[in-house]
């Protein structure tokens, strides 16, 4: 509603995507529904979100001098990736 969301599409190449049928698929796969926010701070948003049953997926990862990126499994399965401009 004002006016600053923004669309990102996603294509997956390292890994590939895959499919996967488990109730806990990875962040790869074809067709999951997940949603990605900007923070300020990600390990202030990790530790917070940590507290309420969110569970790290792999590592917190450093894409070129722009970002700081992980993804997350909330309390009902849900994938949520949290991305931290560093530049």
């Amino acid at each position: 509603p004002d006016g600053h969301g923004k669309l990102e599409l996603a294509q997956y190449r390292t890994p590939e995507a895959i499919a996967d049928g488990s109730p806990h698929p990875p962040p790869n796969t074809l067709g999951l529904h997940r949603v990605m926010f900007a923070v300020d701070d990600i390990d202030d948003t990790l530790a917070r979100l940590r507290r309420h049953g969110a569970e790290l997926l792999g590592e917190v990862a450093q894409y070129r001098d722009a970002y700081r990126l992980c993804y997350l499994r909330g309390p009902s399965g849900i994938i949520l990736a949290l991305a931290q401009q560093t530049n």
